[in-house]
């Protein structure tokens, strides 16, 4: 049996209304079929009493496993809500697949350390959903954890972008809301394919990393990596140095990828300079002999990244339209990013041929690059489900 998806969104300003229009167009999309799972996502006056959406939707929909969390804004049937109360459902039936649902928490380890407990196994599994509050659980941290454990699994998802009225966390597992960590799923026997849009333009030459480690650069071309790449900021174009001075990013080149491609560079921002030493540190680690070249947020790059990213899945589904998919998309996109509403919800819709699609706006996305999986900013990331 295929797998399939249904999704609602609803904008009542009543919780439990809103919660079970939601539900109920979601139930709808499954065409009599038992929910598996259900994702769920709140913003505005659903995280005033979260329960009362997780006991409507579970009433709607009884499903197998539930994961959710606050959002800035959600996702859904083509639209996007960046401002305001809406609640947004995604529910599919697995078919022959299966989902396990997990709450993770943090405590204190030895040595004034943390420990992470409840993360699972997820070496073996199809692909993994996880959805981390930013404030009590280490996301970087986590992902290199599971990239070294279950390497070449997929892991997307999105960090919650917003709390209860009383400060704490919404997160969402099963008939519980929890106040910290994160939430996830495990996914098997499924195809889920990865899709990411990290929507930044290279400009500029590109650069080895002759000197450095760790997070920090010394040398770029055989030089101090400061002064050099001031030299490359003022030899751009007029329009390229105004945008790299909205923000300095750096496209690292993946070392383990044979022959990279746009989708194989990580795109991150610089985290300060030592004029003294000519150092710059940068958000992620480094090694000697990779390449690195400047970049800059750009629209039109999201624009196209986001569509050709959806049609190479297309084209790896043979063409046919897939199950569905889940949308994590940044706070920092949407109409600020794009001058339109709801771009990234309406680009996802159209790349994969009107499939439901439902997911929030979120405080950093997460999903793989170069084979490995990594939070990002500024990034739209959809796990599409075949």
């Amino acid at each position: 049996m295929p797998v399939r998806v249904g999704c609602g969104l609803a904008t009542h300003a009543d919780p439990h209304l809103g919660a079970l229009q939601a539900a109920e167009d979601a139930r709808e999309g499954l065409r009599g079929t038992p929910a598996d799972i259900v994702a769920v996502f709140l913003a505005g006056g659903h995280l005033g009493a979260p329960e009362i959406a997780l006991d409507t939707v579970g009433a709607i929909l009884d499903p197998g496993g539930l994961i959710g969390c606050g959002g800035a804004g959600v996702v859904g049937d083509g639209r996007e809500i960046e401002h305001g109360t809406a609640i947004s459902v995604w529910a599919a039936n697995l078919g022959g697949g299966s989902a396990s649902t997990f709450h993770a928490d943090v405590r204190p380890g030895d040595a004034g350390g943390v420990t992470v407990s409840g993360m699972p196994v997820i070496a073996g599994a199809a692909g993994a959903i996880l959805l981390p509050d930013p404030f009590t659980f280490p996301t970087d941290a986590v992902l290199d954890e599971l990239a070294a454990r279950a390497p070449g699994v997929p892991v997307l998802g999105g960090v919650a972008s917003a709390r209860t009225t009383d400060g704490s966390a919404a997160l969402l597992c099963d008939d519980e809301i929890h106040d910290g960590g994160a939430v996830g799923v495990r996914f098997d026997d499924i195809e889920m394919l990865p899709c990411v849009s990290q929507g930044a333009r290279a400009v500029g030459p590109e650069l080895e990393i002759t000197a450095g480690a760790g997070h920090v650069i010394h040398e770029l071309a055989g030089e101090p990596a400061l002064p050099k790449l001031r030299d490359v900021v003022e030899g751009l174009p007029e329009h390229e140095r105004a945008a790299v001075a909205e923000g300095v990013l750096l496209g690292i080149v993946l070392d383990d990828v044979p022959m990279p491609g746009p989708g194989d560079v990580l795109i991150r921002g610089l985290l300060g300079g030592d004029p003294a030493q000519g150092t710059v540190a940068v958000g992620a680690p480094v090694t000697e002999g990779q390449v690195v070249r400047l970049h800059a947020r750009d629209a039109a790059t999201a624009d196209r990244d986001l569509r050709d990213a959806l049609e190479l899945r297309r084209i790896a589904l043979g063409g046919d339209v897939p199950a569905g998919a889940l949308v994590f998309t940044c706070t920092g996109r949407g109409q600020e990013m794009f001058g339109v509403p709801n771009h990234d919800a309406r680009s996802v819709h159209a790349g994969l041929a009107g499939a439901p699609a439902a997911g929030f706006f979120a405080a950093g996305e997460i999903g793989p690059v170069g084979g490995g999986n990594f939070l990002h900013a500024f990034t739209a990331t959809v796990a599409v489900f075949a």
